[in-house]
């Protein structure tokens, strides 16, 4: 039986023929004052962008994100990045039976995975503050931790992909931990488990996300701290008690420099260690996305978020995965 072709499945210069789901359709101006729609359309495989030049009233109220569409092209590379020259877009039929679900790529976990893992891990939180703060926390936002993507873009932006990263890096702090002993194992996995909570409030969700308002006016970061500042007061707990004010600048800290966001530098060993691990999670999955969609003997597309480099992917055979 043959598999139906995805969207990253195209190769270059090969005709595209298929339904995709419409994750974002901005409106801008071209250079000759005309509007066109740079959209980005994705599918379970990844997410590709594209320009919808010349659009009409009507088409810029018809190509909205969320929707599926029907899409007909040819896969390209505009400065070493993939898009597609679109030909053709009508939104899908009704009677097709098509979802915004079908399209939405998720986390490699099930969600009862990843509740389990979480769960468990909460267990070794031994500082009776941190724990407390970090269920509060989980149970306030439990939908959304195990739902939401942990960006917009760039790394993780699948669904699930919040509970996906995080467990990562607590995977990585087990064995850091492990290699460390003086680390505080507690005040790791809690930052770990709280560092990106704030999304669920910073993004709008895992279809055709979006920044809130308060994401784009405060960010995560700040956002998750008044989480914590909030979260005391139910518990009987005084924010400016150092336990918690640990806790909060291991959120506070994890992006590591304040150009990146982060209100102040880490000044703990264990807000460094996450920061690195939050970097070092974040990276690889970049890496893997993208490499993954490089032929063997050529380099990468450039990325953005590791300073515009390209990546080579080796022509070596696999290796093999572990069980």
């Amino acid at each position: 039986m043959t598999t139906k072709k995805q969207l990253l499945d195209y190769a270059v210069d090969e005709a595209v023929d298929l339904f995709v789901l419409l994750k974002s359709a901005d409106v801008r101006t071209a250079k000759n004052g005309k509007p066109y729609i740079a959209m980005v359309f994705e599918d379970r495989s990844g997410e590709i962008s594209g320009k919808y030049w010349d659009a009409s009233a009507q088409d810029i109220d018809t190509f909205v994100a969320g929707q599926v569409v029907h899409l007909q092209g040819r896969r390209e590379n505009y400065q070493t990045h993939p898009q597609i020259k679109i030909f053709h877009l009508q939104l899908a039929p009704t009677n097709v039976g098509l979802t915004a679900s079908d399209f939405i790529e998720r986390a490699p976990m099930t969600r009862a995975a990843m509740e389990d893992y979480i769960n468990q891990t909460l267990f070794e939180i031994e500082q009776p503050t941190w724990q407390r703060l970090v269920r509060e926390l989980v149970t306030r936002y439990h939908d959304q931790f195990f739902t939401y993507p942990a960006a917009k873009s760039n790394h993780h932006a699948f669904q699930g992909g919040l509970a996906f990263h995080t467990i990562s890096i607590l995977k990585l702090a087990h064995h850091v931990v492990k290699q460390y002993p003086d680390l505080n194992g507690s005040l790791l996995f809690a930052g770990a488990i709280l560092h990106d909570l704030g999304k669920t409030i910073e993004l709008s969700g895992p279809k055709a996300t979006t920044y809130t308002l308060a994401g784009n006016l405060v960010g995560h970061i700040v956002l998750l701290d008044g989480e914590l500042v909030r979260a005391c007061d139910p518990l009987k707990l005084d924010p400016q008690a150092e336990d918690v004010l640990l806790l909060r600048h291991m959120v506070l800290s994890h992006h590591g420099l304040l150009e990146y966001g982060s209100p102040v530098r880490p000044a703990l060993k264990e807000a460094e260690v996450l920061h690195q691990l939050d970097e070092l999670d974040a990276s690889i999955m970049m890496l893997d996305t993208v490499v993954g969609h490089t032929e063997p003997g050529e380099f990468s597309e450039r990325v953005f978020a590791l300073d515009g480099r390209r990546f080579y992917r080796p022509d070596l055979p696999q290796a093999k995965k572990p069980d």
